[in-house]
This record gives C-alpha cells, sequence and structure tokens, in this order.
C-alpha cells in the first residue's frame, strides 16, 4: 500500500447532481490525490458539454490507471445505465447501476486498490421501488462490509455529530433508544476519532432527549433511565465523556470547544446543528468500515439537477477527509 492510491466517487442517483459534482470536483483537484468515477462515461461526458464544463472524459479498465489519466481528464471505470439519465426524473431502471457502482467501490476498498471512496447521493425511495431493502447507504456498506458494526457520523472543521438512532421516525426512535445503543455508538465513535482522526484520547458529549435534560424527570425520564447508564458503562470503560447534556446548549461555540464528537439521540438532533454551521462543507463518514467511506451531507437535490447550480463543496470536502483518512491508515 502506498500513499498514492487513488480515491474513488460512486455515481450516485443519476437523475441527481451527483454527475455535476463530480465533474466540478476534477476541476477543483489542485494537486489533490487522484480520484476516478465509478459511472457511466457517456453520461459524465455528455454532462459536461450540456453545462459547458471543459471536463474531459476518459474511460479506464481499473484504479491502477486513474493517477496517470487525472492530470488531463477525469478518469472513469464503466458502469453502464439501463437507460437514459434525466435531471431530476429517477428511473427504477437505472437502480442496479447506482447499487453496482457503490458495490464496486467497495470491492476495491477492500481488495486494496483504492485508498477509500465517497459516494454520490441516492434517491432511496426510487432504489426502495426497485427491490433495495436498506434505509440508505450506511446499513448497505455495513452489510457488503460482513455485518461491520458501523455508525453514522457528520463532520465539518467546527462540529462532528454522531446520531444514535438514524434513518428512523422520531416516535419510532424514541421506542428504539436504549443503553446499548448509546454505548455501541460510543465505543464505535471513540475508536474512530483515534484510528481516523489521530485524537489520542477523544472526548465525546452525550446530548439529552428531552427539554432541559428531562428537568430531573418532570419532562421525561429517559436521561436517568436510559442516557446516564449508558454514560456509566463507557467512562467504565476509560473513555471520556459527558452528559447528558440538554441539546438547546450542546452547540454553540463554547460548548463545542470542550469535546471532540457529540453523540446525538436522533437524526435532526445531530443534522440539526451541523447543517446550520456548514451546509455545503459537512460531510457524512461511515465509522467501523473496514476501510474509508465518506459522502457529501446532502441529497440529490433533484430540483436543480442538470441546472449547473450544484455546489460541489461537501463532495470536495468528502474527497478531502476520504484522503486524510486513508494517510492516517497508511494507504
Amino acid at each position: 500500500m502506498t500513499a498514492s492510491l487513488p480515491l474513488a466517487v460512486t455515481m450516485g442517483e443519476p437523475a441527481g447532481v451527483g454527475g455535476e459534482l463530480t465533474l466540478k470536483a476534477w476541476l477543483a483537484r489542485k494537486g489533490a490525490r487522484p480520484f476516478f468515477a465509478i459511472d457511466d462515461p457517456a453520461r459524465l461526458a455528455a454532462l459536461a458539454g450540456k453545462l459547458s464544463l471543459a471536463v474531459p472524459v476518459r474511460e479506464i479498465a481499473g484504479p491502477a490507471e486513474a493517477a496517470a489519466a487525472s492530470g488531463t481528464a477525469l478518469p472513469v471505470l464503466r458502469v453502464q445505465l439501463r437507460a437514459p439519465a434525466k435531471a431530476g426524473q429517477p428511473d427504477p431502471a437505472n437502480a442496479a447501476a447506482t447499487l453496482e457502482a457503490i458495490e464496486r467501490a467497495t470491492r476495491l476498498a477492500q481488495a486494496g486498490e483504492i485508498a477509500g471512496f465517497a459516494t454520490n447521493p441516492i434517491q432511496k425511495k426510487t432504489l426502495q421501488d426497485a427491490g433495495f431493502r436498506h434505509p440508505g447507504h450506511t446499513e448497505f456498506l455495513a452489510e457488503l462490509a460482513g455485518g461491520a458494526d458501523v455508525a453514522m457520523m457528520l463532520a465539518c472543521p467546527e462540529l462532528r455529530v454522531v446520531p444514535v438512532t438514524i434513518h428512523l421516525s422520531l416516535a419510532d426512535a424514541v421506542r428504539a433508544l436504549t443503553p446499548e445503543l448509546i454505548v455501541r455508538a460510543g465505543r464505535i465513535t471513540a475508536a474512530a476519532l483515534k484510528s481516523l482522526f489521530g485524537m489520542e484520547r477523544p472526548r465525546l458529549a452525550v446530548a439529552a432527549l428531552n427539554p432541559h435534560a428531562g428537568e430531573q424527570g418532570a419532562m421525561g425520564d429517559e436521561e436517568s433511565r436510559i442516557i446516564a447508564p449508558a454514560i456509566a458503562i463507557l467512562r467504565g470503560e476509560g473513555i471520556e465523556v459527558r452528559g447528558p447534556a440538554p441539546a438547546d446548549t450542546l452547540f454553540h461555540p463554547a460548548a463545542r470547544a470542550t469535546y471532540d464528537a457529540a453523540l446525538c439521540m436522533y437524526h435532526d438532533q445531530a443534522l440539526i446543528p451541523i447543517k446550520t454551521i456548514d451546509f455545503s462543507g459537512g460531510v457524512n463518514v461511515t465509522l467501523g468500515l473496514p476501510f474509508v467511506r465518506t459522502s457529501p451531507d446532502h441529497g440529490t437535490a433533484l430540483d436543480i439537477a442538470g441546472t449547473g447550480r450544484a455546489d460541489p463543496a461537501s463532495l470536495i470536502a468528502a474527497l478531502a477527509m476520504a484522503d486524510d483518512m486513508a494517510r492516517r491508515r497508511g494507504t
């Protein structure tokens, strides 16, 4: 393994903004680690022409060709679409190609042929209409990695958050919350902060579920019944952790300076603060995988697909973070 291994970028939903993001990320590469797209070369070439982006597209046979090609063209490892991609109009016929790109990236990472990969956003409902049975990327990648115990982190320079429950309704998330889930998320997060972010002694903060951290039981007992016992277990394992802290006071600048990552009890409790702080530059990281995977912290943006208005900042940040993590892993 050498630091010259390339990164890969998956297709994502072909009717969304993923292709545009990939093209713009190549234009912004500026000496960064080479990357290649796992995508349909004809689709990307046509999209570059439509958007007047000066991005030559060159098909490659494998990752080993990416570095040489990337100086003058966007290298693309072919995944064939089953139907023409129409901006803003997802087609379940192309679900197989979307999933094939993710599967190929995973196999290449597992084989040590790439340093890691960034995934463009997928349209979950379209995939599920075609038979996809996972709530999202995180759960699918865990299965592809042999049932790895994973957690989803959202990260930007000012904040890192990990939702303990992810793709559940708020009512279901509250019912699903257990000390075991919190402990699991805390262990995975602490280990990843060491291995992927280079922190010798990571500090975790744990958000309360209820207003005012339950107000000593007046506004709910989940803090004393579920969250506090989990914190005690994590502390007993030598992990530096504090909480449960009221969520409305956990994300201002002075509070953020006291921890390296915050464990949040449900999806929006984690994503609202990070998207408020850095909407364009947030990165989704899957913790616990045996390889590096990052992703833009946004969706397919079907409403602006094909217009040239997509902001590549989050994909560029995802590639930079993947590069940094890969270097810490020695790849």
